[in-house]
């Protein structure tokens, strides 16, 4: 529980502070065994606090949950795009305004790529796990960028009454593929989520990773071109695919999603100088394929065609299965397949080169025009986001995938001001810390 968060918001709802206090004491002694005058100790300490940071800033009025951030759907994207708008054009040769989930910058002469990857947030009570999907999908973003991963970096953070072995189950994760695939994980950081306002077992982290590559083997997305052949490898899941089948009782599905072979798929389009022929790769993760083919389609101005029967096929039969069981959209989440976008002459090559890492078929191909569609049946159908992705999780399924149009319409423009505030105030201090001039407030 956040202890600073509740008693801000009570405050600012008018509540008497020894209700806040007397709420507090109850709350920390459901999770603490200590004696109810320490809790009451804390308790006013933590309504002291809370009233002297009170900050009334301007807010936009759209929260996470409600916009959908971090659920890898339109609203999640459309806020990324916000984000890349406030970061503005910068000398990067790849920057976070081209989508892709690498960024790439030269120096001295060399490629360098850069990625970061948010462990799944419902993997908290299984660190070892958390630690291990997380790791791989940072080496994903690095080699779909086709760079040759060279380094490891973590932050870990967990709250305050979390057991330690926590910390270390998340790094023997990433430990775990660090040493197979041979990229150290060299530095990090571990602190506590809220230090000591935030109560509970909660962790949380991220794995980052740095590559090299050269300039004829980077495989952004923007590079996809009309005519390009689409191929897919099989797809068996990461930290989504674990998460659903924990929290739906399917554990038996969790081992299938323990491999590496999309690194080692990716290792070997490196090491043969196939990445140097190939447009664009991706790892299909974003909202699933209807995410990342949205975003390739607005990357690179073309339209994405994809044939359903085809990619279905290339799901893992013991993922699909249960997919279909629980009515997940297997098109709409993420299943962590290889997507290569490459001229048709060099698709028999590149599946001669993965035969026996992965399974790989051609599945669509690039055309003129804008969006995605999927053929079925001997139609043809748009493939679109939603505003979530595909509900895999019961509370997921209650929250819904879908908002009102009307409504999302008017969290975009409050989205839009809140950017805009923030551009500005970016902006005002890049004028103060170059020329001295008065020092905007910033505080809140």
């Amino acid at each position: 529980m956040d202890l600073e968060g509740y008693a801000k918001t009570a405050l600012r709802r008018g509540i008497a502070r020894k209700d806040i206090e007397l709420t507090l004491v109850e709350r920390i002694l459901e999770v603490r065994d200590i004696a109810r005058e320490k809790a009451l100790r804390l308790a006013q300490a933590v309504v002291d606090e809370a009233q002297r940071t009170l900050c009334e800033r301007e807010l936009s009025g759209v929260t996470m949950g409600n916009f959908g951030v971090g659920s890898r759907g339109s609203g999640d994207f459309f806020v990324h795009e916000k984000i890349a708008s406030i970061i503005g054009k910068t000398s990067a040769i790849v920057g976070s305004d081209q989508l892709d989930d690498s960024g790439v910058v030269k120096a001295h002469g060399d490629l360098v790529v850069v990625t970061v990857d948010g462990m799944h947030s419902r993997l908290s009570d299984f660190p070892f796990l958390a630690g291990f999907h997380v790791t791989r999908a940072s080496l994903r973003d690095l080699y779909v960028m086709g760079a040759q991963p060279v380094a490891l970096f973590s932050d870990i953070h967990l709250a305050d009454d979390g057991d330690i072995s926590k910390v270390f189950d998340y790094t023997a994760g990433i430990g775990a593929v660090s040493e197979v695939m041979s990229v150290p994980l060299i530095t990090g950081s571990t602190l506590r989520i809220g230090g000591d306002m935030v109560i509970g077992d909660r962790l949380t982290g991220c794995v980052g990773g740095v590559g090299v590559a050269s300039e004829k083997g980077l495989t952004a997305r923007v590079n996809a071109r009309i005519g390009d052949i689409i191929l897919l490898t099989e797809g068996a899941g990461g930290g989504t695919i674990t998460a659903a089948a924990l929290y739906n009782g399917r554990p038996e599905v969790v081992q299938e999603t323990l491999n590496l072979k999309f690194l080692h798929a990716c290792n070997k389009l490196i090491q043969t100088g196939l990445v140097t022929q190939i447009h664009a790769m991706t790892d299909v993760t974003n909202g699933g394929i209807r995410g990342d083919a949205e975003e390739i389609s607005k990357t690179a101005q073309v339209k994405i065609v994809f044939e359903e029967e085809k990619v279905r096929r290339l799901i893992n039969p013991v993922v699909l299965r249960m997919l279909d069981d629980l009515q997940i959209d297997y098109m709409g989440v993420s299943v962590d397949s290889l997507l290569l976008v490459a001229p048709a002459e060099l698709g028999p090559t590149i599946k001669s080169a993965l035969a026996g890492i992965i399974k790989v078929d051609e599945v669509g191909y690039i055309a003129q025009g804008r969006g995605a569609e999927v053929l079925r049946g001997g139609q043809s159908f748009a493939l679109t986001p939603k505003f979530r992705e595909s509900a895999y999780t019961p509370v997921k399924k209650v929250v819904g995938e879908q908002a009102d149009d009307r409504e999302i319409e008017l969290m975009r423009a409050r989205i839009d001001l809140a950017a805009e505030r923030a551009i500005s105030k970016k902006q005002k201090m890049i004028e103060y810390l170059q020329t001295g001039k008065k020092l905007p407030d910033v505080s809140c």
